[in-house]
């Protein structure tokens, strides 16, 4: 049977929609300086460009299950704190190129388990939120299908300097494969 939504439980869904906005933007940041760095590899490139802008996107797509849910609120501090953290090092030096684009994919990882985590909420709800689900779906899949891109994209740049040496063509296609699974899986809400 579903609840109904008291103020309170609409204000820690708020706030759940609010983190992810933060990490979303994140990893838009993120993004930016990592197709900086992926310069000369074609691939790499385009599927970090085409997160981008599928990225840019998601924020309009957070912005309407914000304004469907009619409580508004901050990110949690510690969502927050992470995210200003993990600007500064993915901005520094410290790490190389894949860990840069590890700690990216776990990132998103943590954003789409958010996004299921509303998803769940929304479901288990008199109604109150079933017009932000479309939207969420969306980014959850986008995030999702990002995963594997990135997966892709950590063997390539984690082989080279590993052992100098380039991966496997067939490792892109993996990636291909698993987004088409994933199309299948979350059906006509892709586009």
């Amino acid at each position: 049977m579903a609840a109904t939504l008291d103020a309170t439980q609409k204000k820690a869904i708020a706030t759940k929609l609010a983190d992810m906005k933060v990490l979303q933007n994140l990893m838009i940041s993120n993004e930016e300086k990592l197709l900086q760095a992926t310069q000369g590899n074609e691939r790499a490139t385009k599927a970090i460009t085409d997160m981008l802008e599928d990225d840019r996107k998601s924020i309009t797509a957070l912005d309407e299950a914000m304004v469907e849910l009619e409580v508004s609120s901050e990110p949690s501090d510690t969502v927050t704190n992470m995210s200003q953290k993990i600007e500064e090092i993915m901005s520094g030096t410290q790490l190389d190129l894949y860990e840069k684009i590890l700690q990216h994919e776990g990132l998103k990882h943590q954003l789409v388990m958010t996004g299921l985590l509303i998803h769940k909420a929304a479901q288990a709800t008199d109604g109150v939120l079933q017009k932000s689900i479309d939207p969420i779906n969306k980014v959850n899949f986008k995030n999702r299908a990002h995963q594997e891109q990135l997966k892709t994209i950590i063997y390539y740049y984690g082989v080279r300097e590993l052992v100098g040496e380039e991966p496997e063509a067939n490792i892109w296609g993996a990636a291909d494969d698993a987004i088409a699974a994933l199309k299948g899986a979350f059906g006509g809400l892709t586009e």
